[in-house]
């Protein structure tokens, strides 16, 4: 896929869950359009290899668990003074866990990586961002954040959260000049293991999935989309949920 030349030229943009995937596939494509890209990961040697394979971009790395206060600020001292852009990719699965079965672990291991990090990662880059008169914030949800029928409760509960929080973002600070949006993936061919812990929630979800989802789109098609939120060629959306799921989402 051919991305635009210089589009992100002289801006720092931050990208969680940059070690592999769609984060990966986003950092990659906002370095190749001109950005300085601050790249973070909990998996420390994957996201120094990914930097090394790509000596000539603006890789800056920063391994940390953004769902501690301390990492993230190490993420953002990184970024400097300015912060133009930051995509909130980092997320993880849940097992299929229907509310029945769904561990105290579970339910708060993802919702810390997939709503408090991103909470935190926007609240510390904000300062930053309404100074310099404005930026653009791109969080992933996904499909679960539409519908009850896409995974467990936990996860399910995470992106309908994360589309909460990028609308009030966005209601809150669009007058200081802050964008905030989201994309919604269906199946995406990131190697991320999504097995299913639960013989009921197998059960029911399973048959709607094999059902009605789409062919499952590539890491670079989503990195597409987040680009394009995170471009000033976007600059007139604002608290939107952008379904980028081969058409799920119209089923």
């Amino acid at each position: 896929m051919t991305a635009p030349t210089e589009r992100f030229a002289g801006k720092t943009l931050v990208v969680t869950g940059a070690a592999g995937g769609m984060g990966r596939a986003t950092a990659l494509r906002l370095a190749r359009e001109g950005a300085r890209v601050v790249v973070t990961d909990v998996v420390a040697d994957k996201l120094q290899q990914f930097a090394d394979e790509f000596p000539d971009l603006d890789l800056v790395v920063v391994a940390g668990d953004v769902t501690r206060e301390e990492d993230v600020q190490r993420v953002v001292a990184a970024a400097g003074e300015r912060v133009d852009g930051l995509a909130n990719v980092a997320g993880i699965m849940d097992g299929f866990l229907p509310p029945s079965e769904v561990d105290d672990a579970t339910w708060e291991k993802v919702l810390a990586v997939n709503v408090t990090a991103p909470m935190r990662m926007t609240r510390a880059v904000l300062p930053l961002m309404i100074a310099a008169g404005g930026g653009a914030i791109v969080n992933v949800t996904s499909e679960a954040g539409l519908r009850g029928s896409a995974a467990g409760v936990a996860y399910t509960s995470s992106k309908h959260a994360l589309i909460g929080l990028t609308k009030n973002t966005a209601v809150m600070h669009k007058g200081q000049g802050i964008r905030a949006n989201a994309v919604a993936p269906g199946g995406v061919l990131t190697g991320m293991e999504a097995p299913m812990r639960s013989q009921h929630g197998a059960s029911v979800v399973g048959p709607l999935l094999q059902t009605v989802v789409p062919t499952p789109a590539t890491s670079e098609q989503l990195a597409a989309a987040i680009a394009w939120l995170l471009s000033d060629d976007s600059a007139n959306v604002n608290g939107a949920v952008l379904p980028s799921d081969g058409g799920w989402s119209a089923i």
